[in-house]
């Protein structure tokens, strides 16, 4: 197995290449480069005129990176991919021939403890996955007031005891900080349902680090770019979320050309307005042979569209 493979099993990877429909002389960009493995496919099917430009801000994704440092086809961005206009514009590119979104946390990010990701491991509560940023699942759980806990509690990790729990949270802080993923786990046992307490920890953990990387507003900015950037009809924007707040996200935007999935019809004609159109008609799952191997991809769903003709 490479090392990229080792960093993060691709989920879905053939249907996410066939997915984008590749030319191979077309450029093409991996906003979610992590251990490189979905870009590391693209490359085998794009000829020396192709291209592919990866986006990460994760300072463990820029190493990785390095192993595509002499393929001229290949350039790495570190930045978020919230900003890919932008930045696909300094690189001189306007439009491209496919996006891929791989919006599940690597499987590195999870296993390295001192990340704060998973449940699991001890580590220090951080859950960054840009680690140059001001906030981390600390600030969160020890200064944010107890409202705005509630709310994130409830909205992000639909929590259903959410402000009990955000009351515990801001009591229990009150004795000592609350430092390592297992501070925060001692005080969530007092909260959770008999039974399914990792389940719980799973909520908690999720809608935390949904905080503190803006993940759903970072995945509207970056949808609502998307269609002045694919070149024509043939041209496939493919997204792989993990729970369902993402892929309500996606789901509306390809759907309505809004977040709300409210259609906006033509007053006269009755046709709907919107920049995107669904190339598969409900989302794509992983293979009960996939399945089998790699458990990370049970919650995968891939949706592929492009733009209206």
């Amino acid at each position: 197995m490479t090392a990229e493979k080792l960093y993060h099993l691709p989920v879905m990877l053939q249907e996410c290449l066939e997915g984008l429909n590749i030319r191979p002389d077309g450029v093409y960009v991996d906003v979610t480069f992590g251990g490189g493995g979905h870009s590391s496919a693209i490359l085998e099917h794009l000829g020396e005129n192709g291209k592919l430009i990866a986006f990460d801000q994760d300072p463990d994704a820029k190493k990785n990176s390095l192993a595509f440092a002499n393929d001229k086809r290949f350039t790495f961005i570190e930045a978020n991919f919230r900003n890919i206009k932008k930045y696909l514009r300094l690189h001189g590119v306007k439009k491209v021939d496919g996006i891929l979104a791989d919006f599940g946390i690597s499987s590195h990010q999870i296993d390295e403890p001192s990340r704060g990701f998973s449940t699991r491991f001890e580590g220090d509560l951080d859950m960054r996955m840009n680690q140059k940023s001001e906030v981390s699942a600390l600030t969160v759980i020890n200064e944010y007031p107890e409202v705005q806990l509630h709310k994130i509690l409830g909205m992000y990790g639909e929590v259903k005891n959410a402000k009990t729990l955000a009351g515990g949270i801001v009591r229990a802080r009150m004795n000592s900080p609350i430092k390592t993923t297992d501070d925060l786990k001692a005080v969530l046992d007092r909260f959770a349902p008999k039974f399914k307490e990792f389940k719980y920890y799973a909520q908690v953990f999720q809608a935390i680090r949904i905080e503190v990387n803006q993940e759903l507003e970072v995945i509207q900015e970056f949808l609502e770019q998307v269609p002045d950037l694919l070149k024509d009809n043939e041209s496939r924007l493919v997204i792989m979320t993990f729970h369902s707040l993402e892929d309500r996200l996606v789901k509306n935007f390809i759907k309505a050309g809004n977040f709300k999935g409210e259609m906006d019809r033509d007053i006269v004609f009755g046709t709907v307005t919107k920049p995107l159109e669904s190339i598969t008609r409900k989302p794509i799952e992983a293979s009960p042979v996939e399945l089998s191997s790699n458990n990370r991809s049970r919650s995968a769903k891939l949706r592929v569209a492009t733009i209206v003709s």
